[in-house]
């Protein structure tokens, strides 16, 4: 059986894991589009079924961003090389505002996961040598951010980070009207506990743990692998592919 080649001075297990989050991510947009166009009925704003999936799907993103900064600062990444990747990252970002502006322009993306990643992959960047300091410094927002509510409530002049121009860093009393939001707080935690994961995972050598030759794992993890390793890409076509397969299914039934 044929498999995807590796990928010298990759990590196949991190590659892999992010490719499950793709895949993931892309059942859950599909399921998304046909609830959009009236194939299902389900509640993505209010329903615990869907926030949850977006929360552990987006954490799984951002863990494996930060955990791929912790080895690129190991492995002696620029800041040249690393600004290669960023402005993919950012030109992408401004994309989908563009794009979600033509569908949904009354509640458009402004600071989705790519402007969230954007900003957070630089500040990963600034602080990777913070080491241990990183679990607890990580907590932090995540902490914070479940304390929004009795801070708003305390402090009135906090409505003020409720306006869009704020509402970025995640000071927010409540979720602004947009398609996608993934602000500093509390996902900034998120990506720094990734850092910190991967710098305690390359100390210990388990990120090199090598794929096994036969069995299912085999067959499944270089797939996987594969995906992760073109994940910007597929985010960035999966949902034009996806819209337009339905968009062409109704109209033929027409």
């Amino acid at each position: 059986m044929h498999h995807p080649p590796s990928v010298p001075g990759r990590f196949a297990h991190l590659d892999a894991l992010r490719g499950a989050a793709v895949l993931w991510m892309t059942v859950f947009h599909f399921c998304f589009d046909l609830n959009q166009f009236h194939f299902i009925q389900a509640d993505f704003y209010r329903d615990p079924l869907w926030l949850w999936q977006r929360t552990c799907i987006l954490s799984l993103f951002l863990l494996c961003a930060g955990m791929g900064q912790a080895i690129a600062v190991h492995a002696g990444q620029s800041w040249r090389q690393f600004g290669r990747r960023w402005l993919q990252i950012a030109g992408c970002a401004v994309l989908v505002s563009a794009g979600s502006a033509t569908m949904f322009p009354n509640s458009w993306i402004y600071f989705g996961v790519l402007h969230g990643m954007a900003v957070m992959l630089v500040l990963c960047r600034l602080t990777a040598h913070w080491g241990r300091w990183l679990w607890l410094v990580g907590a932090l927002p995540i902490a914070l951010d479940a304390l929004m509510p009795t801070l708003h409530a305390t402090f009135p002049a906090m409505a003020v980070m409720d306006a869009k121009a704020l509402s970025w860093l995640g000071l927010v009393s409540r979720k602004p009207f947009t398609e996608d939001f993934v602000p500093l707080l509390p996902w900034m935690g998120v990506m720094w506990w990734g850092m910190a994961l991967g710098q305690w995972g390359l100390a210990r050598g388990w990120l090199r743990w090598r794929a096994p030759s036969q069995g299912l794992q085999a067959a499944v993890l270089p797939r996987l692998a594969w995906i992760g390793r073109w994940s910007l890409s597929w985010y960035m076509l999966h949902q034009p592919l996806l819209i337009g397969a339905l968009s062409a299914w109704v109209a033929l039934r027409r």
